[in-house]
């Protein structure tokens, strides 16, 4: 994988999105509870990652505190966040992991009676870049499969936990049911790369306007949340008068989906409604349009 410090430069291509929008804005929604690592599924760990102590530690014996806090994901922040979403109208991209949408047929027959699309989050929520090239490659097509039995939605593109392999976006292009994958932070514009001499599409995700930040201890009440996603938004909408943009949005059901900050995510949307000249869309919608305006080549 070779890197590239220089993208688009000072003049990035107008994406030309559609209704002459300043701004594309894609929500996305982690669907991680129950692929954690966890003692009940034989791993002999307890996950801890993204929950509200992350000073409980069990070291090798079974974290009941931290598979509750994932629990409380599944069971209520998951519904909460659907009922925002529903209920604004909002679509929504879903980077789901597999074995969760499995352990909870409730939620993926909402998701399934939805037009939310799908990017694959992994069979299970685990580091790729501990996996060696054939287990990986085995991980992707198990994914794939289990999506589509418990939502009956294809999976449109890839995003790891963390940070891919180095042969993570080879195997992706290799698997050719992807559209697209997420697995870089380093643009506010999708790009074409070269994977096997040919063209692939790169969707950027961003883990700065992301819920992430409430597990780390940066952002304390929802306000703050807020205010960084509005600010966000303003500069970019401000910007986008002459180089629109796009906005990733990363919300965890076990984060944001408390009240205090579900409450901000609220505003949020309704701070975006008060513009009109902002595109909200799925990351399937973005990847066909950059297809459709900005073939490879």
């Amino acid at each position: 994988m070779t890197r590239d410090f220089v993208g688009y430069g000072a003049e990035p291509p107008h994406p030309r999105w559609p209704g002459g929008a300043r701004i594309a804005v894609n929500f996305v929604i982690n669907f991680e509870e129950g692929s954690e690592l966890s003692h009940p599924a034989g791993d002999g760990i307890s996950e801890t990652g993204l929950i509200e102590s992350a000073s409980t530690d069990a070291g090798n014996r079974r974290d009941l505190a931290a598979e509750s806090m994932f629990e409380y994901g599944a069971r209520v922040g998951w519904w909460r966040l659907h009922r925002i979403f529903t209920r604004f109208g909002v679509p929504v991209t879903l980077f789901a992991c597999a074995r969760a949408l499995e352990a909870n047929p409730p939620a993926a027959a909402a998701i399934a009676a939805t037009d939310w699309d799908i990017c694959g989050h992994g069979y299970r929520w685990i580091k790729h870049y501990e996996l060696g090239e054939a287990e990986e490659r085995d991980q992707i097509a198990r994914a794939v499969a289990l999506i589509r039995e418990t939502t009956g939605k294809p999976t449109l593109g890839w995003y790891c936990r963390y940070a891919p392999s180095e042969n993570t976006r080879r195997l992706i292009a290799e698997n050719g049911g992807f559209l697209y994958d997420s697995d870089a932070y380093n643009d506010e514009l999708p790009y074409w790369a070269r994977v096997a001499e040919k063209p692939h599409l790169v969707i950027p995700y961003s883990l700065a306007t992301n819920d992430v930040k409430f597990g780390r201890g940066v952002f304390g009440p929802g306000e703050d949340f807020f205010a960084y996603l509005r600010d966000s938004f303003d500069l970019l909408y401000e910007e986008g008068a002459e180089h629109p943009r796009m906005m990733s949005i990363g919300l965890h059901m076990r984060i944001c989906g408390h009240p205090g900050r579900a409450k901000a995510l609220i505003r949020f949307i309704e701070h975006l409604r008060a513009h009109d000249r902002v595109w909200i869309c799925r990351r399937e919608d973005i990847a066909r349009h950059w297809m459709a305006q900005f073939p490879p080549g």
